[in-house]
């Protein structure tokens, strides 16, 4: 599987930063979202975006977030992507792309068979999509909760439209078994690869990356 994308969500720091770019990730994320133990800031992320090297593409995780909002982490940090981690609807994904001009990568929540459905909606107007654990009820955050869901749901979906990543509940274990599964060409990751909430663990990013790639 040696063209499989790995995109590992969720640094905070320039030594997690730095390890994940050496690990041979191809996707950086920073994620705007207060409720979030990987919540980093404007300023916090405008340092580290300047430090990701050409070639490694760095996504800003976004929730149900205002253009105001929008309009200044888009002004201020050098970011490639949006990833709308939310309940946006696909208007609210094409007017976000047509405003800022970045592509966009659309989460979507599975749990279930009905929840499938939405992928043809969405990739519709998202540039990409992350297929992801809905988060269980009652959850503060509405990814990164470390939950899988049944990777079966998607074994016969090879047809989507624009590219997709797979998320949710991912470890060492487990990945090069989600991906025979279900065929995906990307994975995404935060809290399996972390030593505590919001700080990551080289040794673990390395062997992560190197399980994906087969």
């Amino acid at each position: 599987m040696p063209n499989i994308a790995v995109k590992i969500c969720g640094l905070t720091t320039s030594e997690d930063l730095a390890a994940a770019v050496e690990a041979g990730t191809r996707y950086v994320g920073f994620n705007f979202f207060p409720k979030s133990p990987r919540y980093v800031d404007i300023g916090q992320a405008t340092q580290l975006a300047s430090e990701v090297p050409f070639g490694v593409a760095k996504v800003a995780l976004v929730v149900d977030e205002t253009d105001l909002f929008l309009d200044e982490l888009t002004s201020t940090v050098a970011i490639d992507m949006l990833q709308l981690h939310g309940k946006e609807t696909p208007a609210r994904v094409a007017e976000i792309k047509a405003r800022y001009g970045l592509p966009v990568i659309k989460a979507i929540g599975i749990a279930g068979p009905e929840d499938v459905r939405k992928i043809d909606e969405y990739s519709r107007v998202a540039d990409q999509l992350l297929i992801d654990a809905k988060a269980p009820k009652g959850a503060d955050l509405p990814g990164g909760n470390g939950v899988p869901f049944d990777w079966r749901l998607l074994a016969d979906k090879k047809y989507w439209t624009v590219p997709w990543m797979l998320a949710g509940g991912l470890t060492v274990d487990n990945v090069a078994e989600a991906i025979r599964l279900t065929g995906a060409k990307q994975v995404d990751l935060a809290s399996a690869v972390e030593s505590s909430p919001g700080r990551k663990d080289p040794a673990k990013m390395q062997a992560f990356v190197k399980a994906a790639q087969g």
